[in-house]
């Protein structure tokens, strides 16, 4: 394609217009309506259309190329390691035997479960980001190991080196009963939002946490208008957060932190869903990441 237009352009003029007049052609007519001379048109030569279409990618910036690289190692190292490629069947079963419906979509970070009970509509709400002060928490655990494993009647002589007695040399770690495994480690807190609304009879929302297989309630609140339990919009949002959302659950009697419980468990908020929501968390946030890292490698090779 390049060859032909260099050579097009470098055709003589002279030569193209030769080639135009002869290529002319028109039907003889009598002299009476010719005219005494006819200008030629000159037809230009013909040029192969321009275009902007890239055979191959070309990245804008330098960098482009190996943040591509980098991305699709990532993704090819998760897919070739992870551990939760399919559903748990931990989850598998709760998701086929648990009275309530689940609803998530492909690139969303909330997870609702829905189910009726009685006159009430119920609405479970949990979101992935949670699982992110995961890898904080583990952090702080471990420089609190760290200073377990410190020796304890430690002191600093004159010389400023730290002189241990024998009977010294028993970390406070080691000194305790009880020592966590690393199976028995406590897992992260998953903030679970409960409503239960009734129809023409305003919402209850209760604030709970989903950890090592128990639902604690942090706060319950009670709103007029069910809308308000979940707020749509800006509007709706500043009048819920003028509303009175009662006291801190623990600062309640300990006879109605019972009762608020039992409610709870009648209603399937109970220790199955407290197991379940920090292994859905974590499936599908590998799932989300892994979609994550194609979604940004296509975008930069575009």
């Amino acid at each position: 394609m390049f060859s032909l237009r260099a050579f097009t352009r470098s055709v003589p003029r002279t030569f193209s217009r030769s080639i135009a007049i002869s290529a002319r052609t028109a039907a003889p007519k009598p002299s009476i309506f010719q005219s005494t001379w006819i200008r030629p048109r000159y037809i230009y030569p013909a040029t192969a259309a321009f275009s902007t279409t890239r055979a191959r990618w070309e990245p804008a910036g330098q960098s482009d190329l190996e943040l591509a690289a980098k991305l699709n190692e990532e993704m090819k190292y998760e897919q070739n390691n992870s551990t939760v490629e399919a559903a748990p069947e931990s989850v598998r079963y709760y998701i086929e035997n648990s009275p309530f419906e689940i609803e998530h979509k492909e690139g969303e970070d909330e997870v609702v479960l829905t189910r009726t009970f009685g006159d009430e509509n119920i609405r479970v709400a949990f979101t992935l980001s949670d699982i992110q002060d995961l890898t904080e928490n583990e952090s702080a655990l471990g420089d609190e190991h760290d200073d377990l494993d410190t020796p304890i009647n430690q002191r600093r002589d004159g010389d400023g080196q730290i002189p241990v007695a024998p009977e010294d040399k028993i970390s406070a770690a080691d000194q305790e009963d009880g020592d966590l495994e690393e199976d028995q480690i406590p897992s992260y807190p998953a903030r679970v939002s409960v409503t239960i609304e009734k129809k023409g009879k305003g919402a209850v929302q209760i604030e709970t946490l989903a950890q090592d297989g128990y639902i604690q309630i942090q706060n319950v609140g009670y709103f007029p208008k069910a809308d308000l339990a979940n707020a749509a919009s800006a509007e709706k949002e500043w009048t819920r957060q003028s509303l009175y959302s009662g006291p801190p659950f623990g600062n309640l009697d300990e006879d109605l932190q019972t009762l608020m419980e039992q409610y709870l468990e009648e209603r399937g908020i109970d220790n199955a869903l407290a197991v379940f929501v920090p292994e859905f968390i974590e499936f599908k946030e590998q799932q989300e990441y892994i979609r994550w890292l194609k979604n940004l490698k296509t975008f930069i090779e575009a």
